[in-house]
């Protein structure tokens, strides 16, 4: 381990896993843009720690942006090369930067149970969909969501975006506790037409189709600034989720390729136009990260002049690991899979109010954490009938003190994984068991396994244990 005066084992560990060593010793690892950093300021992160002392104020409004598919190390702020990220970059360095944090899942649809309902996707039928890819299935609009406890507590809810949680009739952010819903019920389309993956139009506004024939990302940040420059006049809840960069490969510029595409799905390969095999490059791919920014820098925009930035706590994630174009070193793995490459995520946190910016937090967190989290800070109680499986850490990021500890759990088809502490089991897709110590090996590529035999079995035994409390996969 480097001679590092006053970096611990473990952090250090951590910070190799951000990509952040420079950024946390001596500055950031890439250079920022003024937007990034404002001139005057010191750049360097520190080890999170609470703001205490403070009175609690009102309750914050609550922003949750999840970009799509959109790999750990894809920001500037993560390490990436060559994607510049400045709107983002600044929302970490006005906060948080966690360096271990998770999706629920490994794919769009059950990580997207997971952050509604606080608990592992395996509780639910839909969330057995990996992903969602049928108009039978969906979220029960009977099950307690983020939106509906906090709408019993006074919120506003609204979702811009991607639901990947069911089609009409039966499934709609309307009918799950969200006032207002403006987006798309599947899991891609076609950025132009809105053709979606069943070759239908898939852009709605409530329950009604809602023409538009702009770039989506647009469409979208357009609305999500309407939203927040508001007199709302109560605590409100925005689930913004874009799609961008999930394939197919498409910038703004991009129209002709996107009526290509379009004309593919009218053709009955829906799927296959979508995926966009034949399509897509590193650097069209940094083109929509960074597109994917710039909207998010105007929806912070139209925050800051609507006078609510001070009250609103900002998360901004992913919904899963990276795609083909992602750039996640070191990390092993990508989307569909439980190496760290598919379920490790960017996330960042600002709520000026409450939370210190130029910070990093080591601690492992995933999207259940979040569901808790928020309940708590926004005074809304979890429903005792549906227990969460994610741990709020509310009393971490506002009071100081430490984390439970805790197991961090997901279940895929073929895959299993179980994080304790630094420890993570790991059964791959040819049932092989596998033990690592990602402190020390974040790349995971040394196996611990026949190293620790009593730790791994500890670890499998203990997964075993939650997943006797799922529901079963159904016959592939």
């Amino acid at each position: 381990m480097p001679d590092t005066p006053g970096i611990s084992r473990r952090t250090f560990g951590g910070l190799v896993g951000g990509g952040a060593v420079t950024a946390a010793v001596a500055g950031p690892a890439v250079a920022p843009s003024a937007a990034a950093a404002p001139a005057g300021r010191n750049t360097a992160e520190r080890p999170f720690r609470a703001r205490t002392g403070g009175r609690p104020g009102r309750r914050p409004n609550i922003l949750f942006i999840l970009g799509d598919d959109l790999g750990w190390a894809d920001l500037s702020s993560y390490g990436s090369p060559h994607i510049r990220t400045p709107h983002l970059d600044r929302l970490a360095a006005q906060g948080v930067r966690f360096t271990d944090a998770y999706a629920g899942s490994a794919t769009c649809s059950p990580t997207r149970f997971s952050l509604y309902t606080g608990r592992y996707p395996g509780r639910t039928p839909g969330g057995l969909a990996e992903p969602l890819g049928n108009r039978v299935q969906g979220l029960d609009p009977r099950h307690p969501t983020l939106a509906s406890l906090l709408k019993r507590a006074g919120y506003a809810t609204a979702l811009i975006g991607k639901w990947h949680c069911g089609w009409l009739p039966d499934h709609s952010p309307t009918r799950s506790g969200w006032d207002e819903f403006f987006g798309n019920f599947g899991g891609a389309l076609e950025y132009f037409s809105k053709l979606g993956q069943f070759g239908d139009y898939d852009l709605y506004e409530g329950d009604a189709t809602y023409e538009d024939l702009r770039y989506y990302t647009t469409v979208l940040t357009e609305r999500a600034v309407e939203y927040v420059g508001r007199d709302h006049g109560r605590p409100w809840l925005l689930n913004l989720n874009f799609t961008t960069p999930h394939w197919p490969w498409l910038t703004e510029d991009d129209g002709e390729t996107g009526e290509e595409i379009a004309a593919r799905i009218r053709s009955g390969n829906a799927l296959g136009a979508l995926l966009h095999r034949d399509g897509g490059s590193v650097e069209k791919y940094r083109e929509m990260v960074e597109s994917l920014d710039a909207s998010v820098g105007r929806v912070l925009a139209a925050l800051r002049r609507s006078g609510q930035e001070e009250d609103t706590l900002v998360v901004f994630a992913s919904d899963n690991g990276g795609e083909r174009f992602s750039y996640q070193w070191p990390l092993s793995g990508a989307k569909s899979g439980l190496l760290e490459g598919g379920i490790r995520i960017p996330t960042v946190l600002r709520w000026p109010a409450r939370v210190d910016g130029r910070q990093v937090s080591h601690e492992p967190v995933f999207s259940p954490d979040w569901t808790a989290t928020l309940l708590e800070v926004g005074g809304a109680r979890p429903d005792p009938a549906y227990p969460l499986d994610g741990h709020s850490f509310a009393d971490y990021l506002l009071r100081g003190r430490d984390l439970p500890e805790r197991d961090l759990f997901w279940r895929v088809r073929g895959n299993r994984a179980l994080r304790r502490g630094d420890w993570k089991y790991y059964r791959d897709a040819a049932g092989r068991d596998h033990l690592f110590h990602l402190a020390e090996d974040v790349r995971e590529q040394a196996d611990l396994a026949a190293v620790r035999p009593d730790l791994l079995a500890e670890l499998k035994s203990a997964w075993e244990e939650v997943d006797s409390g799922l529901l079963p996969y159904p016959a592939a």
